[in-house]
């Protein structure tokens, strides 16, 4: 498929790929049909609305996806919608397995786009949660030396997020305890978890 909606990246981008290629033109075709740009964000084939983005294609191992960049504030009413992991708060995924599962669902799809894309003209934004939840090794940290805490605090809510997401992630209470010990001069320096 050439025409003028289309791009030469995304083009290469499902030509090179071995694993669902017939899945991508599916998934493609029907946001085409939608109206939307195409373009190529972030190493995905990127659809636009007014410079916005709407759906990403994506991806993985297992399974290729839409990736609704504002899927939180889309109606799930076909209860197709997955929320990639619970710290992720805006974008949904729908997720393939198979071409015929896209095109058995091409109707419901591109419901899907059509109101993702009225979310963009409607200028709606997701509302970001802002509480953090302290894990109770930091917690314990903070008890035991309250200046750590000033420094934690003074850190930018981003920071703070990345860092109690990166402790929380340990399985094990041992192990976020030496991710604590191990980043607290970062904390103290008011450094974030990825600064050098």
């Amino acid at each position: 498929m050439t025409n003028d909606k289309t791009n030469s990246k995304v083009d290469q981008y499902i030509s090179k790929s071995k694993k669902w290629q017939e899945e991508f033109v599916a998934l493609r075709n029907i946001v085409l049909d939608c109206k939307l740009t195409e373009e190529f964000k972030w190493g995905h084939p990127c659809y636009t609305f007014g410079d916005k983005n709407v759906v990403l294609i994506h991806r993985f191992k297992e399974y290729c996806a839409f990736l609704f960049h504002k899927g939180a504030l889309i109606q799930d009413n076909h209860g197709i919608l997955i929320q990639q992991t619970e710290n992720v708060q805006a974008a949904r995924q729908i997720r393939f397995t198979n071409v015929q599962e896209i095109l058995e669902m091409e109707v419901v799809l591109k419901d899907y786009i059509y109101e993702a894309i009225e979310v963009e003209k409607a200028g709606l934004k997701v509302e970001k949660k802002t509480e953090i939840i302290i894990p109770e090794e930091l917690q314990s940290k903070f008890d035991e030396i309250p200046v750590f805490k000033t420094a934690f605090e003074a850190l930018t809510p981003g920071r703070q997020r990345a860092y109690v997401l990166y402790f929380s992630q340990a399985k094990q209470s041992s192990t976020r305890t030496t991710r604590v010990e191990r980043y607290m001069q970062h904390i103290f320096d008011g450094k974030g978890l990825n600064d050098k």
